[in-house]
């Protein structure tokens, strides 16, 4: 494997990245049913999450192969391309996340997606609160999780 680099994306990797979010959506979320159309990622990627949002890549062999979204002290996504899973990338994003943030994060995740709730505990994250998902496009009960300075 080649050397992963963590940097801040640029207008360019917003199709990349859109790409990354939409495999790794595909891969850990297959009973999850998107609102939205692969077309109509792309552009909230091109439009919104690069240019409005503080988005990082995780680049390797010339390509992006994961992404994390903050929105103030909100982590609103962590993505990795299937391949790339179980590299330690996302530990890497989430020591960034918390650097970024050092007052504390929180973050929403489904709660079918049991890998991520294992990722996030590991990291000292605590679940605070659990839905129905009728606060979600997707309509998908969901959990969101808290990590304070302290916690791990």
């Amino acid at each position: 494997m080649s050397s992963v680099a963590l940097r801040r994306a640029t207008a360019t990797d917003a199709g990349a990245a859109a790409d990354v979010w939409l495999r790794s959506f595909a891969a850990a979320l297959p009973t999850v049913v998107r609102p939205r159309s692969d077309d109509d990622v792309r552009t909230y990627f091109r439009e919104v999450v690069v240019l409005l949002r503080e988005t990082w890549v995780a680049e390797a062999a010339d390509r992006v192969v994961g992404l994390m979204v903050l929105d103030g002290d909100q982590l609103s996504q962590l993505y990795l391309d299937p391949d790339w899973r179980g590299l330690g990338i996302g530990d890497r994003f989430v020591d960034l996340a918390k650097q970024r943030s050092p007052g504390g994060l929180s973050l929403w995740t489904f709660q079918v997606n049991k890998p991520a709730h294992r990722f996030y505990e590991r990291h000292g994250f605590v679940a605070v609160e659990h839905t129905d998902g009728s606060g979600n496009e997707e309509q998908e009960p969901d959990v969101r999780y808290v990590w304070r300075p302290g916690q791990g």
